[in-house]
């Protein structure tokens, strides 16, 4: 379909397809994607870290507002930070949040796409969980603001985005229904977000992003597709060999002698149902070869949402040494993914990369002192005042149970949100000296990187994705 990208770079962890990543594949003329979750944290580490190659300035000399990125800069840019010692904390995301957290969330997601829309002119998307419902309004907002080209969101059912972005466009108030546990009579309780009561902005109305929608059904896709209003831009189904967080199986969850979630006939996607739709769409989840490329327009599709392939090239986020170590355990076949049906507190299954020194390892795992510090994770619940509580089975077991949560789920849950920013070189540093362990996520398509790594070469860029990726298509794509 015309003006649709062949390739999408997808979005994953916690800044490893950061703005250097989705710059770089927006530079092949193919749709970079940043990842929206966590990146007010990410910006306030990055500013402790110094802002080395003076990227950050520029951007926030671009923010519509210098008086609001200021006070941000302000309070976070260290030059000389001693690297032993604690990152200064952030507001955590909560329904009432704050007017410093909101500036933070706004300045972070601008200044993200700004960067990774510098210098070329192809499409950048942001990308964001549903499950993670709080800092929707205002990361959208601060991405929109950049003028980003596409929203995509899959971790639920993200039918109310469609609305919040034509909202958001007029610069209007925007509610946002969120989930909340122990509410048996279904209160509604919304987030709300208006841009005019955070400042004047001095704008009437921003550009509207195409939204696509992360499923991993057909049930799915025809509620995004025929109950949103407005409906959907369209679609990126995934399967579950994907990284990051998989959709269960439909039905009980059942284990396989490994552990991991069997998925069966009920989980399969009918793509000639997708097609009757009438909404591009891509697919997901092992595609990063070229003959799965053209498997994929075959079946109609516009073409291709690629991770595992990007996660792992010379611009992504994921910490340099670190990045080497899984190449070469890769490349000398001692690599494998585990989809592991307890470690994220989402309740979804969550494929770990089972690298040595990190979360995957027992040892590493039972070392960790449970703590709840950034609380993206976090699930809202009614209290018996009928205000809003906020608990997560990867925290201290015993404050979990405080807050009504339930024993049996805090097994085996690991601190998603502290490994993540492990993965990207930026792990918080404990008092007494401790630093927070890393996990990685990856697609099972982890040891196919060895197609970019013939020979001794031991790494590839972006660009050689994008390349290898069209290397096989019927006809020369210019």
């Amino acid at each position: 379909m015309p003006n649709f990208p062949m390739i999408i770079q997808g979005g994953m962890g916690v800044a490893v397809s950061n703005y250097t990543l989705a710059r770089a594949v927006g530079k092949t003329g193919n749709m970079g994607v940043i990842s929206g979750t966590g990146v007010d944290a990410v910006l306030s580490r990055r500013l402790q870290m110094g802002d080395p190659t003076g990227e950050l300035k520029d951007a926030f000399a671009a923010f519509p507002l210098q008086d609001m990125a200021k006070r941000v800069w302000d309070k976070y840019f260290r030059a000389d930070r001693d690297p032993s010692k604690p990152f200064l904390s952030r507001p955590l995301p909560n329904n009432e949040p704050g007017k410093a957290w909101f500036e933070l969330a706004i300045v972070a997601n601008f200044v993200e796409v700004w960067l990774a829309k510098r210098d070329h002119s192809a499409p950048i998307g942001i990308n964001l969980l549903e499950k993670i419902q709080i800092p929707h309004l205002a990361s959208l907002f601060g991405a929109m603001l950049a003028e980003v080209d596409f929203v995509l969101m899959g971790a639920g059912i993200p039918r109310q985005i469609p609305a919040a972005l034509d909202s958001l466009a007029e610069m209007k108030e925007t509610k946002y229904r969120i989930n909340v546990d122990d509410n048996p009579d279904n209160e509604a309780f919304y987030h709300t977000f208006d841009p005019k009561a955070i400042a004047e902005w001095g704008i009437s109305k921003l550009k509207r992003p195409k939204f696509l929608a992360i499923i991993s059904s057909n049930i799915l896709a025809l509620q995004m597709v025929k109950k949103c209003t407005p409906p959907v831009d369209g679609l990126i189904v995934e399967f579950p060999l994907a990284g990051g967080h998989n959709a269960p199986p439909r039905g009980p969850m059942v284990l396989d002698e490994n552990n991991e979630p069997i998925y069966g006939p009920k989980d399969e996607v009918d793509l000639a149902q997708i097609a009757e739709l009438g909404v591009p769409f891509w697919l997901a989840g092992a595609y990063g070869q070229p003959e799965r490329l053209n498997e994929a327009l075959e079946a109609g599709a516009c073409g291709i949402q690629v991770g595992t392939a990007f996660a792992f090239c010379n611009e992504s986020g994921i910490e340099p040494t670190l990045k080497q170590q899984i190449i070469n355990d890769v490349k000398a076949g001692n690599m494998s993914v585990h989809t592991n049906a307890s470690a994220s507190p989402t309740g979804f299954p969550f494929k770990v990369a089972q690298v040595k020194g990190t979360l995957s390892e027992i040892s590493t795992y039972k070392k960790r002192n449970r703590i709840c510090d950034l609380g993206y994770l976090r699930t809202p619940y009614r209290k018996d005042d009928g205000t809003l509580g906020y608990r997560c089975p990867s925290e201290p077991v015993e404050d979990y149970l405080k807050k009504g949560g339930k024993l049996e789920e805090t097994v085996g849950r690991m601190c998603v949100c502290n490994g993540l920013y492990g993965t990207i070189g930026m792990p918080q540093i404990r008092k007494d000296g401790a630093i927070e362990p890393t996990l990685v996520t990856s697609g099972n398509d982890l040891i196919k990187i060895t197609d970019f790594l013939p020979g001794d070469k031991t790494s590839y860029s972006a660009a050689d994705v994008v390349t290898h990726l069209l290397s096989k298509l019927p006809v020369k794509v210019s």
